[in-house]
């Protein structure tokens, strides 16, 4: 199975989501958004794009 690549979020939101051990939108999945909105770097418009990439 192919990884999805996190869509361009800015280097903020992608340090904090490395650091949380985010590193694809799968990874975004099993964290879930609700959990990746408490962290630091990570502001809504990131939110937004994420959402987005996993609608897709």
């Amino acid at each position: 199975m192919n990884e999805r690549p996190l869509p361009s979020i800015g280097a903020p939101a992608i340090r904090a989501l490395a650091a949380a051990g985010v590193l694809n939108l799968d990874d975004v999945m099993r964290v879930g958004v609700t959990h990746l909105e408490t962290l630091h770097g990570v502001g809504p418009k990131a939110i937004q794009l994420l959402t987005a990439a996993l609608d897709e």
